[in-house]
């Protein structure tokens, strides 16, 4: 039996080496790339059959990254991952070639058994996991500094903080 070889498109550092580990300890070669350089060529020459792709990478839409990989291999099972989910996205990452599509945070089980989903299942909870309040104010400060560029100064003054307050935020989260 040929190992299972996976893709992870993450640029969050410590996240993608924390899936990596994980899932060279099931048994899969996994390579890592932090956005959608060079992700064509690598691609072309590792030949993943499994890829998990952030839906937001840095300045990329990890959608791109999805028809990038969908195109190469049509049987690959793609599994986007994201912070901020929304039925449009979703939707679009399944037109995109993706296999499923799951919100963080995501640990390797629900990763692997969405990998392992082929149809739908009209009995899924309809109820939404619960979010914590931190997690809720992470997300929102993550949205609004992406939509600023990763400009702090802008983003405190549109969230309403001190840049000071928000920069001891983002120490504590170690944005990367």
């Amino acid at each position: 039996m040929t190992a299972r070889r996976l893709l992870i498109v993450e640029d969050d550092a410590t996240f993608a080496r924390t899936l990596c580990r994980s899932f060279e300890r099931r048994g899969y070669v996994v390579e890592v790339t932090g956005g959608p350089d060079r992700l064509e060529e690598l691609a072309r020459d590792f030949a993943p059959d499994h890829a998990v792709v952030d839906l937001r990478l840095g300045g990329a839409s990890g959608l791109a990254c999805v028809s990038v990989l969908s195109a190469i291999d049509p049987a690959m099972r793609i599994v986007v991952l994201t912070g901020f989910a929304s039925i449009a996205t979703a939707v679009e990452a399944i037109k995109l070639g993706a296999t499923n599509y799951l919100t963080k945070p995501a640990n390797t089980d629900e990763i692997e058994a969405a990998f392992a989903r082929v149809e739908g299942n009209a009995a899924a909870d309809l109820t939404a996991a619960p979010t914590s309040i931190k997690t809720l104010e992470w997300e929102h400060i993550h949205q609004v500094l992406a939509d600023t560029g990763f400009n702090i100064s802008e983003a405190a003054r549109r969230l309403g903080m001190h840049r000071r307050t928000l920069a001891r935020k983002l120490d504590k989260r170690h944005l990367s």
